[in-house]
């Protein structure tokens, strides 16, 4: 495990950065990803971020100057490939990072993990992980302040910031601490204006995505004696509303809103894929439960991403272990 000072002693000696993160990035990953680019940049260092995913629109604010790349094998393996260090941020799992993963894997010697999340794959010795820590965010603010690698710049404040309010749930999720706070202060300090973040990242809904929801809340049922909330949403109310990734995002945290519920199961279906994201109250381990389909995540919140299988049959399966995980909890 490198140390912050390590990682920053690495930083310097080298020049050419790729930065990347999973697909279908949250605000943690691009928040974190931009304020490691800038500070690469005002070190005079060569740094692209390149992933697999677009960045969905309500946080696409961040990336003010439009340096977020969209991997095309033909224009970036070549890059990737002669990049002195390629950062992963921000994911548990390295088949996370999408197309993108097979050309890692032929850099993995100089490829640096800097992550979070519980039960992580071990890829790569250089690694970061601080699974006590509510978002990336707030590792990246812990590093750049503990090294003094770059002062925070108010692009850099608005990302951190960002990352750190929006895995924590609006500072609300267990990892938040007192620290958490202390660093939102500073940010402020900074020039962050947390009116603004909010009305960027939650009040500029389209109407796709507002239609989007009201489908969604529709299809929301309970199962195990009220204690699991699934809400489904099939690839042809997404195709009729013309609705993007980006609509979905969200929606998820409806799934925990209803009384007594202490699991929450999202499931959509697009073309030939299915992406299911899981939310859990108490210590109900959903990351465990999405690691027997291939995914992970946390204790509170994870999710996977499945091709080419029965949309009906895998939900079910994933309801019927869900409630399993009930009786797992009510047993402690």
């Amino acid at each position: 495990m490198l140390t912050f000072q390590q990682l920053a002693d690495i930083f310097e000696k080298n020049q050419n950065f790729v930065i990347i993160s999973h697909i279908n990035p949250d605000a943690d990953a691009i928040g974190s990803e931009l304020a490691f680019l800038k500070s690469l940049q005002f070190r005079n260092k060569y740094a692209r971020i390149i992933n697999h995913s677009e960045t969905p629109d309500f946080i696409a604010f961040l990336d003010e100057q439009n340096e977020i790349e969209i991997y095309k094998p033909e224009i970036h393996d070549n890059i990737i490939e002669n990049a002195d260090i390629i950062l992963i941020v921000d994911l548990s799992n390295l088949s996370r990072v999408g197309s993108v993963e097979e050309i890692i894997r032929k850099s993995i010697k100089k490829t640096i993990y800097f992550d979070h999340h519980q039960n992580p794959d071990d890829f790569t010795d250089l690694q970061i992980i601080n699974t006590e820590k509510v978002a990336v965010g707030e590792m990246v603010f812990d590093f750049l302040t503990e090294t003094q690698f770059a002062p925070i710049s108010k692009q850099m404040a608005n990302a951190i910031y960002t990352a750190i309010l929006s895995d924590s749930g609006y500072f609300r999720y267990e990892r938040t601490t007192s620290h958490t706070y202390n660093i939102a202060g500073k940010l402020l300090e900074l020039g962050v204006n947390p009116k603004w973040i909010f009305e960027m990242l939650y009040e500029r809904n389209s109407l796709t995505r507002t239609k989007l929801v009201g489908n969604a809340l529709i299809s929301t049922e309970l199962h195990g004696d009220g204690k699991i909330c699934s809400i489904t949403i099939r690839n042809d109310i997404l195709m009729k509303l013309n609705a993007s990734d980006s609509d979905v995002e969200g929606i998820t945290s409806y799934s925990l809103s209803i009384k007594d519920v202490k699991i929450g199961l999202v499931f959509v279906e697009s073309e030939n894929k299915i992406k299911a994201s899981f939310r859990s109250r108490g210590r109900i381990p959903v990351n465990k439960l999405a690691s027997e389909f291939g995914g992970g995540g946390h204790i509170n919140a994870a999710g996977i991403q499945l091709e080419n299988i029965n949309f009906e049959e895998i939900r079910n399966i994933i309801i019927n272990r869900a409630i399993e995980y009930l009786d797992i909890e009510e047993e402690k």
